[in-house]
């Protein structure tokens, strides 16, 4: 899918950016504000204007996955059967024009063509207990990471939010940085730690095997530490030099990989609020957790635009995976049933008790191989309602048989989901820039693999030419 680089664009066109993303968004509010779930509970469909129900009525779900979300399939050429109204048209075009591009500087990764399960361009050791999404992850931004800290000359990376410490084994024991892991929970700083201690025998047994491969990494693990980060307040835990600093001072790298809700904002505020940080590499997820206010917006040109509120259903769809879905349309599976499903389940449930709207339900194993009926009764016992309700058979049939038009709602709100992120990342830009700082966002990982895959690198002195190596994959 095409997009932006924001490498191209001055801060004017950043500010005018978040100007257009701000009207777009305000004009499709309806399709961003819906739940899939009340599709029929609500009428979705008869929300889209005629002729776009008209073209959208007639296509198979590759067709959506091509002409619609423009990700045809291998050696596909992009066809339409049928004239678009210009509306729907000019929709497609503008969510295209005005996202941030997610398409990394590499072709998507080979790492994988020998075995899916295990990266080939990561060391088998560093493998272990790291599944193939998180290996792809942990070895581009680990690499980043070296890149940025060896041009801005930061002594001490600061790995916030680290979980187990997959990358922050990496950075330490692969690539030989030093490294503070923070962590505010107890239990997966233990499981770190004893990762830690079995990956490190494990290289001393590989040595004693292979006394003539040299390691580059430090043999230092990651120095870890229980600290829950508030974004409102700074964490002098995560801002003490693990050494005793130069004369030059401690220079400090901050990053965060997949930095939850407010704990990205976090990783901003410390990098601007301590002289101590020189750069920071972020990539944030989970959206709908930023806090309302304070986690969004953070710029004042965001705040001072009309139209700038995303509340929480639109913060939640932006972390859709669009790739992954479409690759499902691609293969038209019985999996996409499952949206029709729970839309008819929400009408029956709307019957039973209609002060219960939009309940969780509990994932209902091997949708695709239940009928619609045996569905909502399971459905139906996970919300606390009793699964022998008489049903209206031919009225979920009737449901089941507009299937493709919740496929097709679906799809359109994806389509609109990546404005609602770059706008987002698009606000940390300016408010980063407000502060005196340079940033740029850059497509990290394969979106296929991670769909939260862009990157905020933030620095206090500007890169210049210099920030194109963070954009070049390793050899």
């Amino acid at each position: 899918m095409p997009g932006l680089s924001t490498r191209d664009l001055s801060l004017e066109d950043r500010r005018q950016l978040a100007v257009n993303l701000t009207r777009v968004l305000g004009l499709y509010r309806s399709i961003l504000d819906a739940y899939i779930i009340e599709f029929f509970t609500d009428n979705l469909w008869g929300t889209l204007p005629c002729s776009w129900q008209e073209a959208l009525d007639r296509l198979s779900p590759p067709q959506l996955a091509t002409q619609l979300l423009g990700m045809p399939g291998e050696g596909e050429v992009v066809r339409y059967r049928s004239v678009w109204p210009l509306t729907l048209l000019a929709l497609k075009s503008t969510a295209y024009a005005l996202a941030f591009t997610r398409t990394p500087g590499f072709q998507t990764p080979s790492e994988f063509l020998e075995n899916p399960s295990q990266s080939s361009r990561l060391m088998p050791l560093f493998r272990k207990h790291v599944r193939p999404k998180k290996q792809h992850e942990i070895r581009r931004l680990g690499e980043l990471v070296k890149k940025l800290s060896e041009l801005t000359g930061c002594t001490q990376v600061v790995d916030v939010g680290s979980g187990q410490g997959h990358l922050s084994r990496f950075m330490s024991l692969g690539l030989g940085l030093l490294v503070k892991s923070i962590e505010g929970d107890q239990r997966l700083v233990e499981r770190a730690q004893r990762l830690d201690q079995e990956l490190l025998q494990a290289l001393e047994k590989e040595k004693k095997r292979n006394p003539q491969v040299v390691h580059t990494g430090s043999r230092h693990p990651p120095h870890h530490v229980v600290r829950w980060v508030d974004s409102t307040a700074l964490c002098e835990d995560l801002l003490l030099p693990l050494e005793p600093p130069s004369q030059s001072g401690a220079r400090l790298l901050l990053t965060g990989l997949h930095a939850c809700g407010d704990l990205s904002v976090a990783l901003l505020r410390h990098f601007c609020g301590c002289p101590d940080v020189a750069a920071l590499a972020s990539v944030g997820c989970c959206y709908m957790k930023l806090s309302d206010p304070g986690g969004y917006p953070l710029s004042h040109w965001v705040a001072g635009l009309p139209g700038y509120e995303l509340p929480y259903r639109l913060r939640e769809g932006a972390c859709h995976a669009l790739e992954e879905y479409a690759e499902r349309l691609q293969k038209a599976g019985p999996g996409l049933r499952t949206h029709c499903y729970r839309a008819a389940l929400e009408t029956v449930i709307r019957c039973a008790q209609p002060d219960l709207c939009r309940p969780g339900v509990q994932g209902i194993p091997r949708v695709h191989e239940l009928r619609i009926e045996e569905y909502v009764q399971r459905g139906l016992q996970r919300v606390g309602l009793d699964p022998q309700l008489p049903l209206n058979l031919a009225a979920l049939q009737g449901y089941q048989a507009q299937e493709h038009r919740v496929v097709a709602f679906f799809s359109l709100a994806l389509l609109l989901a990546p404005l609602v992120e770059t706008l987002i990342l698009l606000d940390r830009l300016l408010y980063l820039q407000e502060q005196g700082f340079h940033a740029e966002l850059l497509p990290l990982f394969s979106p296929e693999l991670s769909p939260r895959n862009l990157v905020l690198v933030a620095t206090k002195t500007p890169l210049g030419q210099a920030f194109s190596v963070l954009e070049t994959e390793e050899s």
